[in-house]
């Protein structure tokens, strides 16, 4: 039934944020129960393809990635029993997505932008230097970076990606001179951007992973695996 639900979308041409008929329009229009369509739609409300608001009725859904955070989060929690080796897989996707856009970035990138990102960078320095964490900070500028390429699925992903990333965080324990070592690589990725310099900026992406890579690296010992972080890297 969900995917006859997905084939009445898509075949009314609805996009996210349209009407939906209501269940006994549904039941009628797919012959099916309302038994079968309630469940459906309690199963497509989960993926965030249909948005019930209640009072109000059925819309089609933001169609967000809600349910792959969800499902990557509990991935990695389960994997950090063990060892870290969805988080380093989730890593190397972030930084294999980061620097395979970096000639888009490089000249997409403008003044503002640049502004923006180096005042974020002195707000972790200061976060840094006081032996406090920036998680906040570092998502926003990973947002940021990627918001000149106006590709909402790129901007989705980026903050899945971080949405996971910092939710096992914690559990890594970065040291103070890991929290500067990373900002200082997100300075040097403002810098190189500014220069339009694609392959330092390429260089200092893969940087700004150096830290966490150590990290999981000191949780990945014991267990005897070799997952580094890197694309592609056990």
């Amino acid at each position: 039934m969900t995917e006859q639900i997905k084939a009445f979308i898509l075949r009314n041409h609805l996009k996210p944020g349209d009407p939906l008929p209501t269940e006994s329009v549904l039941c009628e229009s797919l012959g099916a129960s309302r038994s079968s369509v309630r469940e459906a739609i309690k199963t497509l409300s989960a993926l965030d393809i249909v948005e019930v608001r209640h009072g109000h009725g059925m819309y089609v859904g933001r169609l967000s990635l809600v349910a792959l955070v969800e499902s990557l989060a509990f991935r990695v929690q389960l994997s950090s029993r063990d060892d870290f080796t969805v988080l380093g897989e989730v890593i190397g996707v972030r930084q294999l997505l980061e620097q395979g856009l970096a000639a888009s970035l490089v000249a997409a990138l403008e003044e503002p932008h640049f502004d923006a990102l180096a005042a974020l960078v002195s707000e972790m320095r200061e976060l840094a230097d006081k032996g406090e964490t920036f998680v906040e900070q570092d998502r926003a500028f990973h947002l940021l970076l990627m918001e000149p390429l106006k590709i909402d699925l790129v901007q989705q992903l980026t903050g899945a990606f971080w949405d996971v990333h910092s939710m096992v965080a914690p559990l890594l324990a970065p040291s103070t001179a890991d929290g500067r070592e990373t900002a200082d690589a997100h300075a040097e990725i403002v810098a190189a951007a500014r220069r339009r310099d694609v392959a330092a900026f390429q260089a200092a992406i893969e940087a700004h992973y150096g830290p966490v890579r150590k990290q999981l690296a000191t949780h990945l010992r014991d267990s005897g695996n070799a997952v580094d972080g890197r694309p592609g890297g056990r």
